[in-house]
């Protein structure tokens, strides 16, 4: 089995490409080793000291440190992976094939007669955001619409990364004013 690494715009986070299949819809987040309990891999990662964070995309696992030098680190990452996958053992301990899709859903809010253009924001976010973002090994879900404000949550290598606050501005806020006059701003939740 051979893992591709890849370096994200966040330095405190990396990118394992596994070459199969790692979440078959949707991604998941890992914040604490308490969250990672349901699903094996991330508990194995978790179990590398330094490691604060695990991300699933479609084709990716993403970690994120909280210290410590990635020459160290990536080694034992690398292990717990190819072992993780070598066992046979599924990605979420109850079998199931879930992501965070329902999840991020909960706690949407914007106001019912905004309903068209908050379909049209997540048209954008979901067909030039995302696949843009995932490249990264992160994501950015819609969480609501209010006064001419989206907000977003950003997850993976997004979450922290020192360049979001530009891509939020300069890239996925011109994006939207452009397609929808009625976004003023994009906010990070």
């Amino acid at each position: 089995m051979f893992i591709q690494t890849e370096a994200t715009p966040n330095p405190a986070t990396l990118k394992f490409i596994p070459g199969r299949t790692v979440l078959d819809t949707g991604t998941m987040e890992f914040s604490s080793r308490e969250a990672a309990a349901r699903s094996p891999l991330a508990e194995r990662l978790f179990g590398v000291s330094g490691v604060s964070g695990v991300f699933y995309g479609y084709d990716f696992v993403t970690v994120t440190k909280s210290d410590g030098d990635w020459q160290h680190l990536k080694p034992a990452i690398l292990g717990a992976i190819m072992e993780h996958y070598m066992s046979g053992a599924p990605l979420l301990a109850d079998g199931t094939a879930g992501n965070d899709e329902a999840a991020d859903e909960d706690g949407e809010f914007f106001n019912e007669a905004d309903a068209d253009t908050v379909a049209t924001i997540k048209d954008l976010i979901e067909t030039r955001v995302r696949p843009a973002v995932a490249n990264d090994g992160g994501d950015i879900t819609f969480r609501g619409f209010k006064d001419g404000v989206v907000y977003l949550n950003m997850k993976g290598s997004c979450a922290g990364c020192p360049s979001s606050t530009a891509t939020l501005q300069h890239g996925i806020q011109n994006l939207l004013r452009h397609f929808v006059p009625d976004v003023v701003e994009v906010r990070p939740m």
